[in-house]
């Protein structure tokens, strides 16, 4: 089935990422059915997008007009049945597989066999939700960042029964949508949350060893390594609890690779419910009074840590090219669209030298002796054949 403007999407889950993927459809043309079981959440959902939407009048970026047929192409619905006759259907749930599959099977029974149907999961496979459907060939990831109309870029992950037709039709919808997609195989983290990790994970590596303190790598990062946040600010932003669960979640999927073992100090965080902002103290403090320490601006020792980090984020970047997650150029576009970093990993590895970051995990395997650090293959490829991942810069 080819999806245009006319096509009615059906949103199922009304929480921030659902509310932000109707407001998306919604504002491109189409009827929109969002759907959530839980009523106060729905209303939570209106008065939010409402409100969204009212501030981009007062700042004069949208008109009056142009709001009203938004909140107007929106039905709020209670009823599942509401999104029968639905040509595309993409669902924003609690990742359960059991609750997702479940909620699958309830709406194969009210839409067109034709219809697509898809998920905005970030964490599990494509293939276990998709298998209890009745027609899995319609089935595929689409997985959005938040906040969903701010954020370009939006992951498309077929899975292994998927169509080729069923893929093509989506992607070009979200194309059409303003969005930047980009293709990745059906493994755990998919593109973003997989490359991501050690951007935690070593800091919090360093930090455990004494290395530095959290304010100390989080001014390298950001300060020398262009990143608009540091490593730390970010996990106390997200959440620890969110932040640890995907790592533990990444690392179990993984078969428990040392690339992704979690940290103990995020976890003692976790069990205390120091989770960051939203519990008032995570890393940092963030109440009224807080006290939090300065920075070492030691530039030697921040360079040091920088190039750990990014020598890992690398690594892991070459690991998703060599193992066929996606292509160069959608793993760079993937960062700096989806995590907003200040440049693509291997861009800028060839911008450092394929050689440079080789010497940087070499030092590191030889060092710890740990399988943590292993020169991924493709990066030892390319660093004995004296290429670049881009060819000629």
């Amino acid at each position: 089935m080819s999806l245009d403007k006319n096509s009615t999407v059906a949103v199922i889950g009304a929480g921030t990422m659902g509310t932000g993927i109707a407001q998306i459809a919604s504002t491109f043309g189409h009827r929109v059915h969002l759907f959530d079981i839980n009523k106060e959440q729905l209303e939570q959902s209106e008065d939010g997008l409402v409100k969204i939407l009212n501030r981009q009048v007062e700042k004069e970026r949208m008109t009056q007009d142009e709001v009203d047929g938004i909140l107007k192409r929106i039905t709020f619905t209670g009823n599942l049945n509401s999104i029968e006759g639905s040509n595309f259907v993409i669902e924003a749930i609690v990742e359960n597989l059991d609750i997702k599959q479940n909620t699958f099977q309830k709406i194969e029974e009210l839409v067109d066999e034709k219809a697509i149907l898809a998920s905005n999961t970030s964490s599990l496979s494509i293939a276990s939700i998709s298998s209890a459907l009745e027609h899995p060939e319609r089935f595929l990831g689409i997985h959005f960042f938040n906040p969903a109309p701010l954020m370009k870029l939006v992951e498309i992950i077929p899975g292994i029964s998927t169509s080729s037709q069923s893929e093509m039709s989506a992607r070009n919808l979200i194309d059409a949508w303003g969005k930047t997609t980009v293709q990745a195989k059906d493994t755990p983290g998919f593109i973003v949350n997989r490359v991501a990790r050690p951007f935690y994970g070593e800091a919090l590596r360093i930090y455990e060893e004494g290395v530095a303190d959290h304010a100390t790598i989080d001014w390298a990062m950001k300060e020398l390594g262009g990143f608009k946040m540091g490593p730390f600010e970010l996990m106390d932003l997200i959440g620890h609890d969110v932040n640890y669960k995907v790592t533990e979640s990444v690392f179990k999927e993984f078969y428990y690779d040392p690339r992704f073992k979690p940290s103990f100090a995020q976890k003692r965080l976790v069990e205390a419910g120091r989770l960051g902002r939203k519990s008032g103290i995570g890393f940092y403090s963030y109440g009224e009074n807080a006290d939090n320490i300065e920075p070492t601006k030691d530039k030697e020792l921040g360079e040091n840590i920088l190039n750990r980090i990014l020598a890992m984020l690398i690594n892991e970047a070459a690991d998703a090219v060599f193992m066929n997650v996606a292509s160069v150029e959608d793993v760079d576009l993937a960062m700096t669209n989806g995590v907003n970093y200040p440049k693509g990993l291997l861009k800028w590895a060839d911008e450092i030298g394929i050689e440079t970051v080789y010497h940087w995990m070499n030092t590191l395997q030889v060092e710890y002796r740990e399988d943590r650090y292993r020169p991924n293959p493709l990066l030892k490829r390319k660093y004995k054949n004296e290429e670049t991942f881009y060819g000629d810069i």
